[in-house]
């Protein structure tokens, strides 16, 4: 059996912040954020709004969008470094906010990586039967985490979810070929948080190595590309569409530099969404859903800490 995307959908919190909104005391403008990063605005969830009730909506909309009922629905796993709780899995509150009470329901940490790596794993429990209809969903609210006069991290992150319904069936040539997903923990303190439940028992702010970062996530994407493209005997021409993590226009320009593709098949969003971590590429598909599927080979990049990253190969 093989799995296939069926149904794409996204969910971004009511508060839109675009750069000049920012506040003062960062010392900082559009035109240098801008510039530097690509991004014009960003989503940050109020109050009233979490990680788990944005990756519901999220969920929702997937589901309406592939035709699937609730019922139909036997594994839910979210990918989300910003849970709602440090235990019950945020996915068991998407499952109870969905009222399914049948299947598994769980998350997986990999931080910007983890909407690939929740790919990987619904589409190895599909592929061994142990599932039929899976949620896949990226869902983040980085507000919580950063350092709002540290203006190296705040002005990169926003809040959001995207999800995709994967759907058992059986033509090989179609849905997700294949999946390649690394980590390399020597890196581990170039992106962290300074806090933690058993490290200091707090929740900590966003730390980054900015320099560092960007280098390694521009040689990781164009590693990742090239293996993945290797393995399925394609070439960059091949490629139909590429959509990386959006974390920095400048890196995923780096890559279209070095790559080689054709810049008008690398779908960039970061400019609405900014850095939205796990859910960055189900975002960004969902802002072409309607054309997403006239596709053939679609190509996900993905490059988070730890360091982790991942690669995936889709054929609609």
């Amino acid at each position: 059996m093989n799995s296939e995307i069926v149904g794409i959908g996204a969910a971004l919190p009511s508060k839109c912040i675009k750069n000049s909104q920012l506040p003062r005391e960062l010392n900082t403008s559009d035109e240098w954020i801008f510039q530097r990063t690509g991004i014009r605005q960003r989503y940050l969830a109020a109050e009233t709004e979490t990680t788990a009730s944005l990756a519901t909506v999220a969920a929702q909309n997937a589901l309406l969008h592939a035709k699937i009922s609730t019922n139909d629905i036997d594994l839910i796993i979210v990918a989300t470094a910003t849970g709602d709780y440090t235990f019950p899995a945020t996915a068991t509150l998407v499952q109870k906010s969905l009222q399914i009470t049948h299947g598994a329901a769980f998350d997986v940490s990999a931080v910007c990586s983890g909407f690939i790596f929740a790919l990987d794993v619904a589409d190895s429990f599909i592929k061994s039967g142990k599932s039929q209809c899976a949620l896949v969903i990226g869902a983040e609210t980085f507000s919580r985490i950063l350092d709002w006069s540290d203006r190296s991290t705040c002005v990169l992150f926003g809040d959001g979810a995207g999800a995709v319904v994967l759907k058992s069936q059986s033509d090989k040539h179609r849905g997700i070929q294949s999946c390649k997903i690394y980590s390399d923990g020597r890196f581990s303190d170039y992106l962290i948080t300074s806090g933690g439940i058993s490290a200091n028992r707090s929740i900590g702010f966003v730390k980054m190595h900015g320099r560092e970062v960007f280098k390694y996530a521009v040689e990781k994407f164009h590693q990742s590309l090239k293996e993945l493209l290797k393995d399925n005997e394609l070439k960059i021409e091949d490629v139909d569409l590429l959509v990386p993590h959006q974390a920095n226009s400048r890196i995923i320009n780096k890559l279209i530099e070095i790559s080689g593709i054709d810049e008008k098949k690398v779908l960039i969003t970061v400019q609405k969404h900014a850095n939205t971590s796990a859910a960055s590429i189900p975002l960004a598909l969902n802002e072409i859903r309607d054309d997403v599927f006239s596709k053939r080979n679609v190509v996900l990049l993905s490059m988070g800490a730890g360091f982790t990253w991942g690669s995936a190969l889709i054929k609609f």
